[in-house]
């Protein structure tokens, strides 16, 4: 019989139930809550290696902590990894492979959506893959299915960017439900 060890902290499981998990309830609890705080990405991220950690400033790094690059893909790490990492506070995520995001700053209002944003969303043509909130709590990104391309910029009043290849955001995994 394979030594097991619990799942969440790794004591030796012993001769508790075949199919125990956890050494403990503790254990069990504290994996669970665990689970329910961890942002739901869509596998079509997930499956990429495209993953960095970030700095409170936005910053990419590795998951050792050292600077990532948006175009070097050996300072890019898998999901796993980059959510297993303590380097830095965060995660991001960078674009490509198939993979795009439009960014929509100052968007949110006590959580609601401005109108113009509304409009914007309604008028994205690309299979959308996953939309949250963004780190001030005052914007949107949506990860589309995208072709890499060059990045676009609108400035009118509002702050809108989509890019596709060549930069990674600093996502939150905090889900935002897009308006049907």
């Amino acid at each position: 019989m394979a030594n097991r060890t619990c799942e969440r902290c790794g004591a030796g499981l012993g001769f508790k139930n075949q199919h125990a998990r956890f050494c403990s309830v503790r254990c069990r609890v504290a994996a669970h809550r665990a689970a329910k705080r961890a942002p739901r990405f869509p596998a079509a991220m997930t499956s990429r290696r495209r993953w960095v950690r970030r700095e409170t400033n936005k910053r990419p790094v590795t998951t050792s902590g050292r600077s990532a690059s948006s175009t070097n893909a050996a300072t890019w790490a898998t999901f796993d990894d980059a959510a297993a990492s303590t380097a830095g506070v965060g995660l991001g995520f960078v674009l490509g492979d198939g993979i795009g995001c439009f960014d929509l700053d100052h968007c949110l209002t006590d959580g609601r959506l401005e109108p113009w944003a509304a409009d914007v969303l309604a008028e994205i043509q690309q299979p959308i893959l996953f939309a949250e909130v963004s780190q001030s709590g005052t914007g949107v990104h949506v990860f589309v299915e995208a072709p890499e391309g060059p990045g676009a910029k609108i400035r009118d009043g509002r702050n809108i960017e989509f890019y596709s290849k060549d930069r990674y955001i600093a996502v939150t995994g905090e889900p935002f439900s897009l308006p049907r």
